[in-house]
């Protein structure tokens, strides 16, 4: 309640537009350590207006993008008994994390054109440019990646997830994976009426290693010498701690 309170107070010093958003996070930093197993983030606002609530239906999305990333994608064939790689795209741009929460189902609150436009549904967040002349079926490479994340929990469309009241507060939850890439998370929420867009705000939430995660990540990338020697090390040491232990249980 003291949240939407303070939404609601501070609607009053922003610019007239006919809607526009006014957001809240329950945290904009992440933090990942050595025990980091998810996180939970509560997206909640309200919609400010200068004039009475229009006709139509209002709806509002939520998408969260991570850092993306260039994917090599191959095709496998089994040729003389075995498996090889054949064929491979190279998918240009590809969040590392996507997801998307709507108050309503996805085609219901957004038109093809107004998601081409401003790219919201997954396969338009997802960027490749072109593919070899040689590859018959290039979108077959990144409807993979697509495939393999959903199924990873590293995609998804949550429909009926955004709960609005009364056209003008909405909330809802969205939980992070534990194997996040650290990085900047682009989050839009899009007010939208008969399925066009009609107002759009964007933060950012700030994923990072910290504690001995971010020491071991910086080592392993600014000094991979002594990461590797350290890393053998430490297996050498479990091993040889590993029949030791086994030695000593025998003999007792």
């Amino acid at each position: 309640m003291l949240r939407l309170a303070a939404l609601l107070a501070c609607m009053a010093a922003l610019p007239a537009m006919a809607e526009e958003v006014v957001l809240g996070l329950s945290r904009d930093k992440v933090a990942i350590t050595t025990n980091f197993d998810g996180s939970e983030i509560l997206v909640f606002g309200a919609v400010k207006r200068e004039s009475p609530i229009v006709d139509g239906t209002l709806d509002v999305i939520v998408a969260i993008s991570g850092p993306s990333e260039a994917i090599d994608v191959r095709r496998k064939e089994r040729r003389f008994g075995i498996w090889i790689n054949v064929e491979s795209v190279v998918v240009d741009a590809a969040p590392s994390y996507y997801t998307v929460a709507t108050t309503r189902p996805f085609s219901e609150v957004l038109t093809s054109v107004e998601d081409l436009r401003h790219g919201v549904s997954i396969p338009r967040a997802i960027r490749s440019v072109g593919a070899p002349s040689t590859v018959k079926d290039a979108q077959a490479y990144t409807d993979a990646v697509i495939r393999i994340r959903k199924a990873s929990g590293a995609y998804s469309v949550q429909e009926g997830a955004v709960t609005l009241d009364e056209q003008t507060l909405f909330s809802t939850s969205i939980t992070l994976p534990a194997n996040l890439t650290e990085g900047d998370y682009a989050t839009r929420i899009l007010l939208t009426r008969g399925g066009r867009v009609v107002s759009e705000f964007e933060t950012v939430i700030d994923v990072r290693k910290v504690g001995l995660e971010r020491w071991l990540y910086s080592l392993s990338r600014q000094q991979p010498f002594w990461y590797g020697i350290m890393s053998l090390a430490i297996a050498i040491a479990a091993g040889w701690g590993a029949s030791a232990a086994f030695q000593f249980l025998r003999r007792g």
